[in-house]
Parts: structure tokens; C-alpha cells; sequence
């Protein structure tokens, strides 16, 4: 190789320049590494010992029972409370002990007779996956299912799933479509029903998972489908009876049709969209927007004349289906033409008479109203009245109607932009104008419902109703809460008869033939008479034959291809699933059911008809309550909705998950890119950092606090978040009580406690206990859950580990074993009671610590799980209520409040020790206060209290900061010595500012426009935040006034 040229001057310079800048680089890169490792050194002991006081930084412990097995809990309780440890193999292993059996009661008391208690679960669709909704009702009802069990009841929660007929056959058509491209009438009906049943087996066991991570203590072996034979059976059989007795019958008039779904659909299943003027809306079959809200003016011609008169209607496409004319009878502008005639532009044959009928008003636009009996159910009652014929001009599938002229064939809102343009041909059009109206969708296809004429089955509701509001009205049925009372009166006072035809292929196909003759004879009655019900066919041929008085070999049978509403079986739900009409064992137990649960927006639409068929076809009312919860919606008040990116899903809450988390939820669904960007920027706006681990019992404990019996629930999963650390701070307290049993092993507590050597904090402890036992059975009996929760809550939180734990402390750690004895005597007793009180609502964590604390040999119950367990009863803690003593532990809970606040205010840490003055108004308060002095040392972190009576007030300390406890006592802390009296006031000084700071900070957030739409819960804590900064800022202006005073 030829030697390298000689580089020149410069480039020697440069390369130079570059290795200095290297070397200074490198020399940069080794100093930042050396601080970099200093740092790490000098800060591992403080991570350390950080992480030694921390309890959330250790590893979350794993649980590896296998299912059914009783979980392994013999290692040391974790630090700190995990959900998914804590709900890990209880489940299985309740359900494996047969637990949740009503059988189990007798394993328990061979021999008795216990109280029976029964609830069927409100059968879920077996399309859906549980939403929060579901997750409140389930909450309800399996805390009062619990509640009754651990009563000694033989309780029954009854589960099930509803076969959700327009629902499935959806969903499973749309799934045919996607993935092979047929439709239901490329398979035929058997084999469509076939690929129902194959989707319902492989996903319909989803919602029995979900109801099991909630907790749900259901009879698996009992669970109920209502396609299953027993019910299939149960319903053919109500049907014949019904139809037998004149119940059902036979009738054409109007129903709610959706054509996308070519069936009759109830009135819970349309959506109605309150308009204000012209709107447009996507409608399944149409490339374009359809518009709504207007009204268009067009005339008719007076037969024989010059005039015309003028009609207006938002549907202008049924005017090819209209038969007449209307005009109020005392209307002198149109008195001239009563009984004269109109001729139909389209229509040459079709005359309509001008009838004078009172419901017109003369005063609405021109006076004139067209009628299209066929089409509108105003319509159809002025027809029936007049004798009108009945034009139908919209098909099943939407398409005008033959014999419509040029329109016939056409697409329903295709035809609407025609008729307009055919009018304005003919110069009949007389414009149009915005029109505030509703506009009813099928909330299953989306799809415009039209009012169309069709014989269906019909169920005679007067006569039930009037049973169903008698039943109520005397007593025997109750509905909670009372104010329901009045919707139920307001639907049932003047009930509309009940459509139960569908015209679908999944579901109870309706046991009725229609009967013709092979003879071909002429059939003179209407089309309703010519119908038998029968469980067989041969059952209906001979029905036929003895109804028409001729041989079964004349008869000829059509099985009628519709199937029943999906409210029929499930109104048959609370008897059905026990096995009606027989009368099995199960009947006799569990039927009627003590309780219903469900939300209030279905009162009419299933627990109506319930009560209708249990009263009809048993005698019996179904159930002796009806409970009603409220309706959940988000943060803001809004009802949730996917579109808005609001619904929550209760596995999130319970399992935690990020925001990306949650958006991409929103991908798997039907919306929009439109409408997923506004979900998005929903759920960035109210879980910017996603929604937390909770758990399932912090999940049921939140929602049955909301649960005021009111008709709305705001739900703030942040509310949620703070019961998962009171679920924190019962696991501590427990664990801290374990703690005591272990420290002594020759101490263990005592079920029988000598309350003769109690000191006055175990008297008053026990005492709040007894207390809270009688609310929380008062409470869950009545279905009060806020103040079963709110009771609990407060023993926990704000009387056991507040309170008793701190204050029993010297005693723990003292010399004096009698009273030692006593204190983890009483801990057990709370504990083990208090786990109890909330295992109906929390039965996950209560379990787990349930079975951590010892089981004592002088118990007055023993069970080997909580859930079977004896609830607390009221008469067995009586004994230990002492109103006088909580009285007195109220006035020193004030006196120590105020004490620590003081001290807060002054920046005094529990190690700087004080002496306490207290001086009492009254030789009664100074007794009641020199009792109470140990709590009262140890709750306000002192050396010593004193009680003074009104004669010792020269014995009150100089340097002293003066707090007054209302009009019942002077407190006196001396701070000689402790405090720098002239740095104190300007450390307060400083802190007094930056307070002020902070509200008018969120003063002006609260004044801002846009404030009012910031989630409630956000709002309520800026209000909370704000108060208590202001009563910071009061505290320590008085605080500032008393060391001024001082000097």
C-alpha cells in the first residue's frame, strides 16, 4: 500500500481542535458518572428505609390455592391490603362447601325449621356483559341475600339469564353476516336456531363469570335459562291457559314496527329523540340523512269544488295511506263541507270524507287534520269512530305499499322526497316549517319505528291491574321506596292491553294455530276466531274439532311463526324457575320469593306483569317486596352512554386500567370516528391517569353508600378509590391486632369479658360496638345501605382505629397484664364482630381477616367460614351500650380535636411532649374529665393532663395557649420552652399567607365559565379543600393572636 500524504498545517490544527474537545468531553461524561454514583450512594439508605416504612413497596403476595381448596393463609398476614390476594380462591372454595346452598342451613340444624328467605336475580341478557348497573343490583341484592343467610335463614338467591329475543337473534345475525355472509333466511329457521343455541353455549356462560367475581352468592346448581325445557314447558302452558280463559286473545291494531328488524317491538325497546325543529338522522337502508322535525303543508281538493283544504304532517309519505279528513264540528269555516269529500292526488279511487270529530283543535294551523288509521294511533281511534277504511301503505320491510300509485315499491323515505315533488308538480305544496316533535327509534337496529297495522296477540291487563293496586294499596305487596308508590298507581290505573306477538325466529314460539278446513267452506268470522292454542298439534286438531263442531279429518293447522315478547317468560320468572305448574318441592319452599330487586326505569314493564302473571296463573302475589335502586349515571349527571366515553365497565374499577386502556375499549364497539373522538375526550377528561385498582369489595361497599333510594346515582370512581383505603385501614387494624396476640403467647383474649376490670376506653369502645350492631341490623333490614355503611364506616375508621388502638396502646405495651388481658380481649371482640357487621357487604376482605383471628373456645357461635356465620344480633351486645359514657367520650373527643389542632397549627410533632390544664365549668364535668384524664394524655400526645375545678384557677401555668371547648371547659397548653415565640408568629405568618394564596386560587377556578361542567366529584373536593383552608386560616390567625398574647 502507498504511503498516506503528509497532512497539512490546518488539518494537523483541526484534528487537534477535535481530540481536545474529545478529551474534554470525556472528562465531562467521568465527573457526571462519579456524582451520579455518589448520589446513588448517599440515597440507598433513605430509599431503604423508605421502602422498610412503606408497606405498598413491598411485592404484592400471590396467592397458588387451587380452586375449590380453602386458601392457604397460615404465612404472616402481607403488609399491606392487595384486592386481587384478597379475592383469590374464596370464591370457589364458598361454592365448592356448598355454602350458598339453602340446603346448608340443615347441615347446620339437622332438624329445624328455619325462616325461609328467597330473591331471583333480574335475569341479565345472555348477550350482554355485566355493566355497573348490574353491578349496584347485584350488590343490593346479594348484601341482603348475605344479611339473611348469616341470620340462620334457609336463603335462596336464585340465578338465571334471559334469552333476550330481539337482542341474540341481532347480534348472531350480524356475526352470519360478517363472517360467513348470510342471513337467517339463507339457513332457514331450524337451522338459524341452531346457530343461536351454538352462540349462546359458547359465549353465554361470560355473565355467570362476572357475577362471580362481584361475589354473587347463587345457587349454581339452580341457575335458570329461559329457553330451558322447564321453562319452555312452563310458558306453553301459561299461554293455553291464558288464551283458554279470554286472557290472551286475538286482535289487529297498531304496534311499534321495526322494519330493519321486521318485528313488533314493546315500548322499553323504542328510544324516544326529543327534537326542537329539523334534524337529521342516519337510518339503517339509506345512504343519506334522513330529515326530522319539520312540517309539511299540502292541500286537498274538495270534491265538486274550487276549494281545498289545507293538512300539515312531519310524515308526509302516509298521506298515501290516508282515509279521511277531520274538522272540529263547531269550526265555522268548515261547516259547509261536513260530509262532502276530498280527492286523493295520487289515488283516483280513493274518496275521503270530511268527519267532524271533536279531539281537533281548531286553533293548530289550519284547523284541518288528516287521518291515516293505519298509521298513527291518534288516527286509529278517530277510524275506529268514524267507520274509516284502514290503508296500509307502508310494508313489513319499510317499502311503500302496492296500490299507491307511482310510489308503490318505493323506500319509505325515498318516497317522502317524492310525494313532496309530486305535490309541487300538481301545486298542492304549501311549504314547511320547523316543528318540535319525537322521533321513536329502535334502540336494538337504530331504525325509525313506523305505527303499522298488524293482528298480534294481546294480553287483557284491566282486571290484572286492578289486583296488582289493590295489592298495593292494602299492604300485602310493599314497594320501597314509597314515592314509587305513585308511578305505580299512574301506570296501572289505566293500563294499555299487553302486545306479546314478535315477529322473530329466537324465542318461545307461541303455541297457537290458525285452523282452516280442507273442504274449502267458507269461513264467515273474523281472522282472531279461527285460533286454538295446544301444547301438540294433534292437542290443537282436536281443540279444532270439538270448537267447530267437525271431524279432526277436516282440519287444517298453520303453527303461527311469531314468538312471544321476551317480558312474557321473564314475567313468569319468580314461579317458573321452580318449576311451575308442577308442584315441586322447590315451589313449596321458595315460592313467593320474600324480595324483588331491580331498577325503577322496568316497574312497569317486568314487575308489573310479574305481580299480573303470578296473581293470574298462581293465586299468589310473586313476592311480598319490591325493592327499587336508582339509576347510575357519571360524575356530571349524565346518563352513560358509549358515545360519550362515560360507561364503566365494574371489572375496570375493580381490576384498575390505564386511559390507553380504556380507549381502546372504545375501537371494539360500533361508534364513529366522530363519536370516538368525543368518548375520548371524555375519558381523558375524567380519568386522565385511568381508573385505579379497587376491588370488589370497596366496588359494593361505594355503591351501596349511594345507594339512597333516590332515582339518581352520580357515580365518582374516585369515591370508589377511597373505600378501597378504608379496606386499608381495616386490613391494618386487624393486622395490628394480630400483632398483639402474637406479642404474648401466654395472653390470649377471651370471648367473656369481665367488664367489672374494664377501663372506661374498653367500656365505651365496647359500647360503640353495641351501638353499631343495632344500626347495621336496623339499616340492612330496611334497606337503608347508605346508614348500614355509613354505621360500619365510622366504627372502623373513626371509633376503633382512631380512637382505641391509639389510646390502648400504653396499656399494649405496659406491665399491667390484667388490663392487657382485657384490651386484646376487647380488639378480638371488635375485630371479629366488625368483620362480621360488614361480610353482606364486603364478603371478600372480611373473610380473609375473619379467618386470620383466632376462633376463641368460649365463643357464643362457631362457623367455618364468615358467610355462614352468626350475623351480630342486638339483644347479645345490649349489654354493653352506655349512653352516659359515649356522652362523656364525645366531650373529650372534642377537647382532643381542639388540642390537636392547636398543636398542628404550631407544627408540634407527636414526640414534643406538653402539659395539659384543663379547666371545667362544673364539678360534674371535672368528675367526668378526671376519669378520662389517661385517654386524654394519650390522644393529645401530652406529659401529663390536669383537671381543675372553677376554685383552682390560680393553679394555671404561665405561657399557656387557651383554647375554649364550648361553655363547658377552658384547655391550657403550656408551650414554655417549646416554642420560639417571635420565629413561631413568622413561621405562621408565612403559612397564613400561602393558605390565602391557595383559596383565591381556587376561588378563581370556581368562577371560571366553564366550571359547572368539571366532574361533581372534583367539585366537591375544591369546595372541601377550600373549607378546610379556611378554617386553617381562621385556626391560625387565632394562633398568631395567642402567642402575641404570650409575650
Amino acid at each position: 500500500m502507498a504511503d498516506a500524504r503528509p497532512k497539512t498545517e490546518k488539518e494537523l490544527k483541526k484534528e487537534a481542535e477535535k481530540a481536545a474537545k474529545l478529551a474534554k468531553f470525556e472528562e465531562k461524561q467521568k465527573k457526571l458518572a462519579e456524582q451520579k454514583a455518589k448520589a446513588a450512594a448517599s440515597d440507598k439508605p433513605a430509599k431503604e428505609a423508605k421502602a422498610k416504612k412503606d408497606p405498598t413497596a413491598n411485592a404484592i403476595p400471590v396467592d397458588n390455592t387451587e380452586p375449590g381448596l380453602k386458601k392457604e393463609i397460615s404465612a404472616e398476614i402481607p403488609s399491606a391490603y392487595s384486592p386481587s390476594y384478597v379475592e383469590s380462591a374464596w370464591y370457589s372454595w364458598w361454592e365448592k362447601e356448598g355454602f350458598f346452598k339453602p340446603e346448608y342451613i340443615d347441615k347446620l340444624n339437622p332438624g329445624g325449621n328455619p325462616e325461609t328467605f328467597t330473591i331471583c336475580i333480574p335475569p341479565p341478557n345472555v348477550t350482554g356483559t355485566l355493566h355497573v348497573g348490574h353491578a349496584l343490583a347485584t350488590t343490593v341484592e346479594d348484601t341482603i341475600t348475605r344479611f339473611n343467610r348469616m341470620h340462620g335463614k334457609r336463603t335462596l338467591f336464585n340465578p338465571g339469564c334471559d334469552h333476550a329475543g330481539i337482542a341474540t337473534q341481532v347480534v348472531v345475525e350480524k356475526r352470519l353476516k360478517r363472517e360467513r355472509g348470510l342471513t337467517r333466511h339463507d339457513l332457514g329457521r331450524d337451522r338459524f336456531n341452531q346457530e343461536v343455541w351454538h352462540w349462546k353455549n359458547e359465549k353465554g356462560d361470560v355473565i355467570y363469570d362476572q357475577f362471580r367475581k362481584l361475589g354473587a352468592s347463587v345457587d349454581w346448581d339452580r341457575a335458570v335459562f329461559t329457553m330451558d325445557p322447564k321453562m319452555c314447558r312452563a310458558v306453553t302452558e301459561a299461554f293455553i291457559r291464558m288464551h283458554d280463559s279470554g286472557t290472551i286473545y286475538r286482535y289487529n291494531r297498531l304496534v311499534n314496527w321495526s322494519c330493519s328488524l321486521r318485528s313488533a317491538i314493546s315500548d322499553i325497546e323504542v328510544d324516544k329523540k326529543e327534537i326542537s325543529g329539523s334534524t337529521f338522522f342516519s337510518v339503517p337502508g339509506y345512504d343519506q340523512k334522513i330529515e326530522f322535525g319539520v312540517m309539511n303543508l299540502f292541500a286537498y281538493k274538495v270534491e265538486g269544488s274550487d276549494e281545498e283544504i289545507i293538512v300539515s304532517t312531519t310524515r308526509i309519505e302516509t298521506m298515501l295511506g290516508d282515509s279521511g279528513i277531520a274538522v272540529h264540528p263547531k269550526d265555522p269555516r268548515y261547516e259547509h263541507l261536513h260530509g262532502k269529500y276530498c280527492i286523493h292526488p295520487f289515488i283516483a279511487s280513493r274518496k275521503l270524507p270530511i268527519v267532524t270529530d271533536d279531539f281537533v283543535e281548531m286553533e293548530f294551523g289550519s284547523g284541518a287534520v288528516k287521518i291515516t288509521p293505519a298509521h298513527d294511533h291518534t288516527d286509529y281511534e278517530v277510524g275506529l269512530r268514524h267507520n274509516l277504511e284502514f290503508h296500509n301503505c307502508i310494508t313489513d320491510d319499510g317499502l311503500i305499499s302496492n296500490g299507491c300509485g307511482q310510489f308503490s315499491g318505493m323506500k319509505r323515505f325515498d318516497a317522502r322526497a317524492a310525494v313532496i315533488e309530486a305535490l309541487k308538480e300538481k301545486g298542492l305544496y304549501r311549504g314547511k316549517e320547523d316543528n318540535p316533535m319525537v322521533v321513536p327509534m329502535c334502540s336494538r337496529s337504530k331504525d325509525v319505528i313506523e305505527p303499522i297495522l298488524k293482528p298480534q296477540w294481546y294480553v287483557k291487563c284491566d282486571g290484572m291491574a286492578k289486583k296488582a293496586l289493590d295489592a298495593v294499596a292494602s299492604g300485602e305487596l310493599k314497594i320501597v321506596p314509597e314515592f314509587q308508590v305513585a308511578t305505580w298507581n299512574r301506570w296501572l290505573e289505566s293500563p294499555r292491553d299487553w302486545c306479546i306477538s314478535r315477529q322473530l325466529w329466537w324465542g318461545h314460539r307461541i303455541p297457537a294455530y290458525y285452523v282452516s278446513f280442507k273442504d274449502n267452506r267458507e269461513q264467515p268470522l273474523k281472522e282472531e276466531d279461527y285460533w286454538v292454542s295446544a301444547r301438540t298439534e294433534q292437542e290443537a286438531r282436536t281443540k279444532a274439532a270439538k270448537k267447530f263442531e267437525v271431524s279432526e279429518d277436516l282440519i287444517q293447522l298453520k303453527w303461527d311463526e311469531d314468538v312471544l315478547d321476551t317480558w312474557f317468560s321473564s314475567g313468569m320468572w319468580p314461579f317458573a324457575v321452580f318449576g311451575w305448574p308442577n308442584e315441586t318441592k322447590d315451589m313449596e319452599l321458595f315460592f313467593p320469593s320474600a324480595v324483588l330487586e331491580t331498577g325503577h326505569d322496568i316497574l312497569f314493564f317486568w314487575v308489573a306483569r310479574m305481580v299480573f302473571m303470578a296473581q293470574e296463573l298462581t293465586g299468589k302475589l310473586p313476592f311480598k317486596e319490591i325493592l327499587l335502586h336508582a339509576m347510575i349515571r357519571d360524575a356530571h349527571g349524565r346518563k352513560m352512554s358509549k358515545s360519550l366515553g362515560n360507561v364503566i365497565d365494574p371489572l375496570d374499577v375493580i381490576r384498575g386500567i390505564t386511559l390507553e386502556g380504556l380507549q381502546a375499549q372504545l375501537l371494539s364497539g360500533n361508534l364513529d370516528e366522530k363519536e370516538i373522538c368525543v368518548a375520548k375526550a371524555g375519558q381523558a377528561q375524567d380519568y386522565p391517569d385511568g381508573i385505579p385498582e379497587c376491588g370488589v369489595d370497596a366496588l359494593r361497599f361505594a355503591l351501596l353508600n349511594y345507594t339512597s333510594q333516590g332515582r339518581d346515582i352520580n357515580l365518582d370512581v374516585l369515591r370508589v378509590q377511597g373505600y378501597r383505603f378504608f379496606c386499608n385501614k381495616i386490613w391494618q387494624a386487624v393486622r395490628f391486632t394480630l400483632n398483639q396476640f402474637a406479642e404474648k403467647t401466654d395472653q390470649k383474649p377471651t370471648f367473656n369479658i369481665d367488664l367489672s376490670k374494664a377501663t372506661p376506653t374498653d367500656k365505651w369502645i365496647l359500647s360503640k360496638l353495641a351501638k353499631t350492631v343495632k344500626e347495621t341490623n336496623e339499616a340492612l333490614k330496611i334497606y337503608s345501605f347508605t346508614q348500614a355503611t355509613t354505621a360500619t364506616y365510622n366504627f372502623w375508621l373513626y371509633d376503633f382505629c382512631d380512637v382505641y388502638i391509639e389510646a390502648i396502646k400504653p396499656v399494649l405495651y405496659g406491665d399491667n397484664a390484667e388490663l392487657r388481658q382485657i384490651a386484646i380481649s376487647v380488639l378480638h371482640l371488635c375485630v371479629d364482630t366488625g368483620l362480621r357487621l360488614i361480610s353482606p357487604m364486603m364478603p371478600f376482605i372480611s373473610e380473609e381477616l375473619w379467618q386470620r383471628i383466632p376462633r376463641l373456645p368460649d365463643a357464643d357461635y362457631s362457623s367455618p367460614s364468615i358467610i355462614v356465620a352468626q350475623y351480630p344480633l342486638t339483644e347479645k351486645y345490649a349489654k354493653y351500650q352506655d349512653e352516659k359514657l359515649e356522652a362523656a367520650f364525645e366531650f373529650a373527643r372534642d377537647i382532643v380535636g381542639k388540642v390537636r389542632s392547636l398543636r398542628a397549627d404550631y407544627d408540634l410533632t407527636a414526640r414534643t411532649k406538653t402539659t395539659i390544664q384543663i379547666l371545667a365549668e362544673t364539678a360534674e364535668d371535672q368528675a367526668i374529665l378526671n376519669d378520662l384524664t389517661d385517654l386524654l394524655t394519650t390522644l393529645t400526645w401530652s406529659k401529663s393532663v390536669t383537671i381543675l375545678g372553677q376554685t383552682e384557677k390560680d393553679k394555671i401555668e404561665k405561657g399557656s395557649a387557651h383554647i375554649a371547648c364550648g361553655g363547658r371547659c377552658q384547655v391550657y397548653i403550656n408551650l414554655t420552652g417549646i416554642i420560639d415565640t417571635a420565629k413561631e408568629i413568622e413561621k405562621l405568618g408565612a403559612k397564613l399567607q400561602k393558605n390565602q394564596i391557595s383559596v383565591k386560587k381556587i376561588s378563581d377556578i370556581q368562577s371560571t365559565a366553564n366550571y359547572e361542567k368539571i366532574p361533581s366529584g372534583i367539585r366537591l373536593r375544591d369546595q372541601e379543600k377550600k373549607a378546610s383552608l379556611e378554617k386553617e386560616i381562621e385556626n391560625i390567625t387565632a394562633a398568631i393572636a395567642q402567642l402575641k398574647a404570650l409575650n
